[in-house]
């Protein structure tokens, strides 16, 4: 039942923006009332679709003269329930998608000013176009948003050689708490003027107030990026191979990518059409014969054959070494892409494979191994013939840890156990020195896991920071804190 408040405030928000774009009807909203997993049970008010950052900051304002809650969402591809209201049915949804052009290009100051709802994949797109690399680059990249990138200061496969979105932005355009806009767009690789303001916006998933534009830094192009899959034996090996490619290869090594046997066999049941680079041995059910892979990716500045040669030198001494067992490389840029489509059709080979228990962590890269055959062993204890499907940006310390169930249980009655098995995974990450999330953000899903294993002293400034720029509670409420 919408309440008095609720009606006056869509009322000015109609006015503000259009009936067209306040969406009330149930149909109308649904698709910004599910998450990636389609997961919750999400309710809203409405959803508002403003056109600009004005609009935004008028709609900020109107709600936090009724005390209307406001849920900004990009293109809602998060997987924390970061980006979806609660059950309440009281917040809006604040949907960026109208805000989506590019404002700038700067080839000689190397940046691009873009509007929050720009898709990912569009401003990759305009950077190449006028000659530049954007590198952020990750599986959703089709339907994700800059806003929503750096709302969850995102990661991806390039993390390694170009950092986190956060890295990747210069300046940013916020509407309030209050429907004040800052401007930072600069783009200024130095300011060294007092509290960095644009730092506590990227990475608080809308909890702070609404990022509208941004400034991006570009990169030169790459004369050629050459990719390889490496086989060998243990998560130890791959952390071996690791050191050895960046002692090697430098700033060159863009890619390193871990994949578990398993991994790629569930790639090789659901999606049978894409290459398996090594032959069977007997008795397999798969092409895939070795407990763990790398997906290595090498960009050159100078010339393809220049990063073939740095590649293969590289390979060789790892197989000298007895580090890795085998390996292919790509000889052209479709079988690259057939490599990279292995590691990015893993998320959707176990969502067909059904349910399963995710963790996105992050640990110093000297304790993955240890982590992986601790966490292994204790699951295995706990729940005997578990799948563990373990993949990740190995060159960053951020694995992707997932558990499924063993054969026979339902994924329905294995979801049961998931807050046991995220105290297992989750401890062990702790002990490790690591942490609950890596890339996709805290959300409402991880809420109660950061307050176990965050400071007190931490959580009390994450608090203060909260309370001095959204006063009211209006925003993004119940995420994070």
């Amino acid at each position: 039942m919408t309440t008095f408040a609720g009606a006056a405030c869509l009322a000015e928000c109609r006015a503000l923006i259009g009936d067209a774009h306040v969406l009330t009807d149930d149909a109308s909203m649904a698709p910004f009332l599910r998450d990636w997993r389609q997961r919750g049970n999400a309710r809203a008010l409405a959803v508002l679709r403003p056109a600009s950052t004005e609009q935004v900051a008028a709609l900020v304002r109107s709600c936090a003269q009724w005390r209307i809650a406001l849920v900004p969402q990009g293109g809602n591809t998060g997987l924390v329930l970061g980006s979806v209201p609660d059950a309440s049915g009281t917040a809006v949804v604040l949907s960026m998608a109208r805000i989506n052009k590019i404002r700038a290009i700067d080839t000689l100051n190397r940046t691009m000013t873009v509007d929050a709802g720009c898709i990912l994949q569009h401003v990759q797109q305009a950077a190449f176009d006028a000659g530049c690399l954007f590198p952020l680059s990750l599986a959703a990249e089709g339907s994700c948003t800059i806003g929503g990138n750096l709302a969850t200061n995102a990661g991806g496969t390039a993390v390694l050689r170009y950092g986190n979105t956060r890295d990747l932005c210069l300046g940013l355009e916020v509407v309030t708490s209050q429907g004040e806009i800052w401007n930072g767009l600069r783009g200024l690789r130095k300011d060294n003027t007092g509290y960095d303001v644009r730092d506590l916006f990227i990475g608080s998933e809308g909890t702070l107030g609404v990022i509208t534009g941004a400034v991006l830094k570009l990169f030169p192009q790459p004369k050629a990026c050459i990719t390889a899959l490496a086989a060998m034996q243990s998560p130890a090996q791959a952390l071996q191979l690791l050191t050895l490619m960046q002692d090697h290869c430098g700033a060159s090594l863009t890619g390193f990518e871990l994949m578990s046997r398993h991994c790629l066999d569930l790639v090789a049941t659901h999606f049978p059409q894409l290459p398996q680079p090594f032959p069977a041995r007997p008795n397999q059910s798969h092409t895939q014969s070795h407990s763990q892979y790398v997906l290595l990716e090498l960009s050159s500045s100078q010339s393809q054959a220049h990063a073939i040669g740095l590649l293969e030198t590289s390979l060789a001494l790892a197989l000298a070494d007895a580090i890795i067992v085998d390996a292919v490389l790509a000889g052209s840029q479709a079988q690259s892409q057939g490599l990279w489509q292995l590691r990015e059709h893993i998320p959707l080979a176990q969502a067909a494979a059904g349910s399963n228990i995710k963790h996105d962590i992050a640990l110093p890269i000297s304790r993955i191994a240890d982590f992986i055959d601790a966490t292994d062993e204790l699951l295995q204890q706990a729940y005997p013939g578990c799948i563990l499907v373990c993949f990740g940006h190995l060159g960053d310390g951020n694995l992707h840890y997932n558990v499924a169930p063993p054969g026979g249980v339902s994924p329905r009655d294995f979801l049961q156990h998931q807050s046991a098995i995220n105290r297992i995974v989750h401890d062990s990450v702790d002990r490790c020195g690591g942490s609950i999330s890596a890339e996709h953000g805290i959300g409402a899903l991880k809420r109660d896991d950061l307050a176990r294993y965050k400071s007190e002293i931490e959580l009390s400034l994450m608090r203060a920071i909260k309370a001095a720029l959204d006063p009211l509670g209006i925003m993004n409420p119940g995420k994070i804190l």
